[in-house]
């Protein structure tokens, strides 16, 4: 019986993002597969999935941007790679990213990056220190915006380049599978009736995400009498931004739409909180490199309102890209808040039938375009080109609607 492979994945903490779901999915699918599926990170939120996939966690100072300790953890990996017999590396972000490049090519192993971010670039020692995800053997794009940055930046060579989408679990985010009593638990927390409209934003909070924006435009629409009873609901962690929470709260209470706007924090089920909403906000004023919201969103048939920055274009189909029988959603420009006010009254004034031809149009999109099993086995292929292996013919079956 041949030897079965070895994968290890390396990232920071196990806490929420859309990179630590990547390393989940992918563990999953590498067991599945029958390969062996090792974690190192420092743990987290997230780090009981990774064994309850199958995969085995190694406890690693992979948040470390030390440079004497990225040195220190590029021996500990080479000694990692010998003592477990790691067939390939893959790095899900910078800091870690070095340190599994330098044990790599010090064991003469694959090396695989995912360039999940936009990575802002200030100087050239930033500069330097994000090249590190485009130095993989191979390197995963999660658009074709990310691909067209990485060549643009550091004039990768197009054929070690793969654009991998993002995966939606189509089974979790199914607008069919939320239970009634699912959506009134949170309709409970959130102190929401059953008649009020709710513009939901699924971000973290952070400045960039946009949430500033979101509220001055429910300001504008209240200021325009055009609100009615409709409710924002601000989803994700402060992640130690407090003093930007505060800040959130306040300008909703200048601005006078204090009720109508509720700060949640993280909401575990937030396949739920798509399906309540009816409108998902997505007002990035930075590029995404992928937009798992958006995605996520679509998935349940809840029309998007992005920015038209980064890879959003790509997952959003709006006018004027598309014709009217085939939009999903509506882009904005980033940081606009009166274009947002615009389309949240058109948004918040279609029709049932108008809601629901547009809700059938962006399921059919995401099972089309966003199936974690289709991104499992794409990613397993990558495995596969680098080291001769077959596990991409193991992966997960295709996900139906």
């Amino acid at each position: 019986m041949p030897r079965r492979p070895t994968i290890l994945q390396i990232i920071p903490r196990l806490d929420t993002g859309g990179a630590e779901l990547a390393t989940v999915e992918i563990t999953a699918a590498l067991v599945s597969a029958g390969a062996r599926a090792l974690v190192a990170s420092e743990g987290g939120r997230m780090a009981h999935q990774v064994t309850a996939a199958g995969g085995e966690l190694v406890d690693f100072p992979a948040a470390t941007k030390n440079p004497a300790q990225l040195i220190a953890n590029a021996i500990g990996l080479a000694r990692l790679i010998e003592r477990e017999d790691i067939d390939l590396l893959h790095a899900r972000s910078r800091a870690p990213a070095w340190s599994a490049f330098l044990a790599a090519r010090r064991t003469h192993r694959p090396f695989v990056t995912t360039y999940h971010g936009a990575y802002a670039e200030r100087g050239p020692a930033k500069r330097l220190y994000n090249s590190i995800m485009a130095r993989g053997d191979v390197v995963i794009a999660n658009s074709h915006y990310t691909a067209d940055l990485i060549r643009a930046r550091y004039g990768t060579d197009p054929d070690r380049i793969a654009v991998i989408p993002r995966g939606v679990d189509l089974d979790r985010f199914a607008p069919d599978r939320i239970a009634p009593e699912r959506i009134a638990e949170l309709l409970r927390r959130w102190a929401v009736t059953e008649t009020q409209p709710i513009i939901l934003q699924a971000a973290r909070l952070t400045r960039w995400k946009g949430q500033e924006v979101l509220i001055a435009a429910i300001a504008e629409l209240r200021q325009q009498d055009r609100l009615g009873e409709a409710v924002a609901v601000l989803a994700g962690d402060a992640q130690g931004r407090d003093d930007y929470a505060g800040a959130l709260a306040r300008q909703a209470a200048a601005l006078g739409v204090a009720d109508r706007v509720r700060l949640v924090g993280h909401v575990e089920d937030i396949a739920a909180a798509y399906a309540v909403a009816q409108v998902t906000v997505v007002a990035s004023t930075e590029p995404e490199a992928f937009g798992r919201a958006a995605a996520e969103a679509l998935a349940m048939g809840c029309p998007v309102i992005g920015t038209r920055l980064g890879a959003l274009p790509e997952s959003v189909l709006a006018e004027p890209g598309a014709a009217p029988g085939e939009i999903t959603g509506w882009l904005v420009p980033p940081g606009d808040s009166k274009a947002l006010a615009l389309c949240l009254r058109t948004a918040l004034s279609l029709s049932p039938a108008e809601r629901t031809a547009m809700a059938a149009r962006a399921r059919a999109d995401a099972l089309r375009r966003f199936a974690v099993s289709a991104m499992q086995r794409q990613t397993l292929a990558v495995y596969d080109r680098l080291l001769g292996t077959r596990l991409a013919e193991q992966a997960p079956p295709s996900q139906a609607a």
